[in-house]
């Protein structure tokens, strides 16, 4: 009896095997499993997600099954046909706020949150691709728009303003698709552009300021090269004026020199002066005392030593031829008159 239930069991076990059928998960999704019978279960979709890069043995007809793709995607919506999502122009059309037509193209980065994997499958969509077209694509063509629609025209050649607004547009998506179990990671913008009159208009004037901008540097560089000549003229006069106070100075230094030289000079002169006329005043002092008289004489003595004179007297009317021999007079008489005594004269 007791080998007739295991046989029934095993027969039993061999045939739920030969019943299941291998479901498996990518290394990128989450699998859900959804009842159809509520047999030993509640019956719809079961409220647990089955893991990436597994194998699940779970019965046909009366369970179905469905996998979500939870890698990061990109959503592209670009003006080139051979780009993004779609083969045809496909880029953000819409109105600045001062009233432009302009035309962006936009990138938007999101991935499914795995735990909301079973709600996504009961109330959003029954897989990716619904997903993507029905609720994704559809928010993220229109709150964008209304979000970079608040710029001005010149504003969007600002890439800081362009980003800044891009980080309110991720905001305000995730808000909206974050109770759809969708996390958005990124909004970014890529080309822009105008209709031809006013990208004409616009391109002229970014000349004209490129021009004017060239103009204002050119003025700059010459204001520039103004000082710089201005400096080194300011330079060449103060080496000037450096060297003529350096050559005055100098001047100034040798005459204060020479004029103390010749200042000392003066001073000898005139204290050898002095010295001179002293020994003068002494000598004439000395002349008029007895011996001075004496010094005269033997000085005129000393003086006349040597010369021949000869007197030509004058008497009785006319000149006596006699001669007389004035040096031999004048050396007798003055030698005698110095080696005689002045008691002996008297």
């Amino acid at each position: 009896m007791k080998l007739r239930s295991s046989m029934i069991l095993l027969a039993a076990t061999l045939l739920f095997i030969q019943a299941c059928v291998f479901y498996t998960t990518d290394k990128t999704e989450v699998g859900v499993r959804t009842r159809k019978l509520g047999l030993w279960s509640k019956q719809g979709v079961e409220d647990k997600v089955y893991a990436p890069g597994s194998l699940y043995f779970i019965l046909p007809y009366i369970n179905d099954w469905h996998t979500y793709d939870i890698k990061l995607q990109n959503l592209e919506m670009t003006l080139s046909p051979e780009r993004g999502d779609r083969k045809l122009r496909d880029d953000l059309l819409f109105k600045t706020i001062d009233g432009n037509d302009i035309s962006l193209d936009v990138i938007i980065s999101y991935q499914i949150d795995p735990a909301k994997a079973p709600y996504i499958l009961q109330y959003v969509a029954p897989n990716d691709d619904v997903l993507r077209d029905k609720i994704v694509r559809t928010v993220a063509r229109s709150k964008p728009r209304d979000i970079f629609g608040e710029l001005i025209t010149e504003e969007f050649y600002v890439a800081d303003t362009r980003e800044k607004q891009a980080e309110t547009a991720k905001k305000a998506l995730q808000a909206i698709l974050e109770p759809f179990g969708v996390i958005v990671k990124n909004v970014l913008t890529k080309d822009y552009r105008f209709n031809e009159e006013y990208q004409k208009a616009i391109e002229d004037r970014k000349i004209a300021d490129q021009q004017a901008e060239k103009n204002k540097s050119a003025r700059r560089a010459a204001t520039e090269e103004y000082k710089r000549k201005l400096e080194d003229a300011r330079g060449e006069v103060n080496k000037m004026i450096a060297t003529a106070d350096g050559q005055y100075l100098q001047a100034k230094i040798e005459a204060d020199a020479y004029y103390e030289k010749q200042k000392l000079l003066a001073e000898a002169i005139k204290a050898e002066g002095i010295a001179e006329a002293e020994g003068i005043q002494e000598m004439n002092k000395a002349m008029a005392l007895a011996g001075g008289e004496a010094l005269v004489k033997l000085k005129i003595a000393e003086a006349l030593q040597g010369k021949k004179i000869i007197l030509l007297p004058v008497s009785e009317g006319g000149m006596n031829l006699k001669t007389t021999d004035m040096n031999q007079l004048i050396n007798t008489l003055g030698v005698k008159t110095l080696a005689t005594p002045k008691d002996k004269q008297k």
